[in-house]
């Protein structure tokens, strides 16, 4: 009996020992990871953007520009602002063709684009250039014949007013001739014979006919 007694003390201070040593153990594992956790090194990461969902109907497309509205097609005849000379302007499918002419021996056939606004800028043989604008049911502006600029109005213009052409070889001559028929029934016109200019003779509004050197041509509305 007196031997067992410090066998019994041994055994209980293993166990105390065993049991010191479990402890040690569970403490560091629960003090790593309380110090993972509170560390500011971790780094968490961002949330994945979710797509919205599809509501089911169509992005609207871009609405489509404002298409430019052409200018109406129409003839326009009227006079310069010294009144002097005569000037008319056909205008077709954004095109235009004019004339301007003093009757005697100074003219000036042009040509060019009209914008949608109704500005245009036509231009001629040496350099010449008509500049004018289509506000309501006339056309203003300038016509530049080099040596001197000309101010103009032309008002629209209803059939037989216009402007009107006739080109013929005529005994042996080439002939061009250019009238403008006025609103009034007035014609200012220039005819050339063979590059010499003369006043031309007077046309039949209705028909065109015109009588040079005795032989009758035909005079035809001008378009572009």
């Amino acid at each position: 009996m007196k031997r067992s007694g410090p066998l019994f003390t041994l055994l209980a201070g293993l166990l105390l020992a065993l049991f010191m040593l479990s402890l040690n153990v569970t403490s560091g594992t629960r003090s790593t990871s309380t110090g993972s956790e509170s560390s500011g090194d971790v780094v968490q990461a961002s949330p994945t953007p979710t797509a919205s969902p599809p509501s089911g109907k169509p992005s609207p497309s871009p609405s489509p520009s404002p298409s430019k509205t052409a200018v109406p097609n129409a003839d326009y005849a009227g006079r310069t602002d010294d009144d002097s000379s005569a000037v008319a302007v056909t205008l077709r499918d954004g095109k235009a063709v004019a004339y301007f002419c003093d009757g005697k021996d100074q003219e000036s056939w042009l040509k060019g684009d009209v914008e949608a606004d109704g500005s245009m800028r036509l231009t001629g043989r040496n350099g010449n250039v008509l500049t004018g604008e289509l506000k309501g049911q006339r056309i203003r502006g300038t016509v530049d014949m080099g040596q001197r600029e000309y101010g103009f109005t032309a008002d629209k213009a209803v059939k037989p007013s216009g402007l009107y052409r006739a080109t013929a070889t005529v005994r042996g001559a080439e002939v061009d001739g250019g009238w403008i028929v006025l609103p009034s029934g007035r014609q200012v016109g220039i005819l050339n014979r063979a590059g010499e200019p003369s006043p031309a003779p007077r046309i039949d509004p209705e028909t065109g006919a015109v009588t040079v050197d005795g032989q009758q041509l035909t005079a035809k509305p001008v378009t572009p």
